[in-house]
C-alpha cells in the first residue's frame, strides 16, 4: 500500500502512493476483502452502538491532539466499539455487577451504564493508546505524557491506573487489535486505483477522502438511516429490514468506495464514472451500491457544506 513517512508527531503523515507492486497490491486487497466479509460474518447483534458521533469526536480529539496519525484515531474507535460491547454485554450477563437481584431490568441496565460512564474517557484514551502501537510510524505515547493529557482534558488517573486501564481494554479484546479500519481500506483503494488508472491525481484525491471520511464517519447515523430508506424504498423499514442492514453499515469495503467516489466527484468530476466503474471492477460492489452510497452522503455534504 501506500509508503507512511515518519514525521514530527505535530504534522500530518505524508504518504507516498505508487511505491507498491502489483503482486503486493493484489495481496492486500484479497486480504482487506477476506477481512472484511470475516467481520460481516461474526457482528454482535450490538455493533454500531457505540459509534456515535460524541465518541467518535471524542477519539478524533485525542488523536489530534497527542499528534498522531489520523489512521490511529479510525481504528481506536474500531476497538472502542468492539470492547464496549463486550463489556455490557458481560455485565448484562453477570447479574452480581448491577443492583439487588430483585432490580427492574431497566434500573439494572442503568445502574451498568452509570458505572462504566465514570471510566469511559480514560477507556478512549487507552482505545488510542493501543491503537497507536500497532503502527510503527506513530510516536510513543510516554506514561508521564498521558498523564499529563488526560489532567489537561479534566480526567484524574495515576500512571498505574493508565497503564490497568490499557491491560482491561487489551484483555477485553482478547488481545486481538487486527480489526477492519476504514482508512486503511480507502488508502489501499487508491492505490490499487492509482496502479490501474495512472492518470488519476491519487495525492490530490486523498486529502479530500481523508475529509469526506470524517464527515462521513462523523454523521454516520444520519447517513446509513438514509441509505436504509433508499435500500429497502420505504419511508419506515422494519425491525427485520433494520437488522439484515446493519452488514451494510459495517462494510468497510463500501464505505472505502462510497468515500472515493464523493471525493472523485468534488475533484474530478469529469473522471467521476470511469473511476466509478473501476471502482467497481476493483472490489466487486456494484455501481448500483456505490452510487445510492454516493448520492446519500453528497447530500448530506451538500446540506452541510461548512463540514467539508
Amino acid at each position: 500500500m501506500a509508503e507512511r513517512l515518519i514525521c514530527l508527531p505535530d504534522r500530518v503523515v505524508a504518504l507516498k502512493f505508487r511505491q507498491t507492486s502489483s503482486d503486493i497490491l493484489n495481496d492486500l486487497l484479497i486480504n482487506l476483502d477476506k477481512g472484511n466479509k470475516e467481520n460481516l460474518n461474526n457482528l454482535h447483534k450490538c455493533c454500531g452502538s457505540f459509534k456515535q458521533k460524541n465518541l467518535i469526536e471524542y477519539a478524533f480529539m485525542m488523536t489530534e491532539e497527542l499528534g498522531l496519525d489520523p489512521l490511529v484515531g479510525y481504528h481506536a474507535v474500531e476497538l472502542l466499539q468492539r470492547f464496549m460491547v463486550r463489556r455490557v454485554w458481560d455485565c448484562l450477563a453477570t447479574p452480581t455487577a448491577g443492583g439487588a437481584a430483585g432490580d427492574e431490568p431497566a434500573s439494572y441496565e442503568d445502574a451498568i451504564f452509570d458505572r462504566l460512564k465514570d471510566n469511559f474517557p480514560l477507556i478512549i484514551f487507552s482505545s488510542v493508546q493501543l491503537a497507536n502501537k500497532l503502527f510503527l510510524h506513530s510516536h510513543k505515547i510516554h506514561i508521564n505524557a498521558a498523564v499529563l493529557f488526560l489532567r489537561s482534558i479534566g480526567v484524574r488517573a495515576s500512571k498505574q491506573t493508565v497503564l490497568e486501564s490499557e491491560l482491561m481494554v487489551f484483555k477485553g479484546l482478547e488481545f486481538n487489535l487486527n480489526v477492519p479500519n476504514p482508512l486503511t481500506y480507502v488508502e489501499v483503494l487508491l492505490e490499487v486505483l492509482g496502479y490501474n488508472e495512472p492518470d488519476v491525481p491519487i495525492e490530490n484525491l486523498y486529502q479530500r477522502c481523508l475529509n469526506v471520511l470524517q464527515f462521513v464517519t462523523l454523521e454516520r447515523t444520519a447517513i446509513y438511516e438514509a441509505l436504509l430508506r433508499v435500500t429497502t424504498q420505504s419511508v419506515s423499514p422494519s425491525r427485520e429490514q433494520r437488522e439484515k442492514f446493519v452488514t451494510v453499515t459495517e462494510d468497510c469495503m463500501l464505505l472505502g468506495v462510497g468515500v472515493i467516489a464523493v471525493a472523485t466527484f468534488i475533484c474530478l468530476f469529469q473522471d467521476w464514472e470511469e473511476v466509478v466503474e473501476e471502482l467497481s471492477h476493483i472490489t466487486g460492489i456494484s455501481m448500483r451500491s456505490i452510487k445510492d452510497f454516493f448520492h446519500v452522503a453528497l447530500m448530506h455534504i451538500i446540506s452541510s457544506p461548512e463540514e467539508i
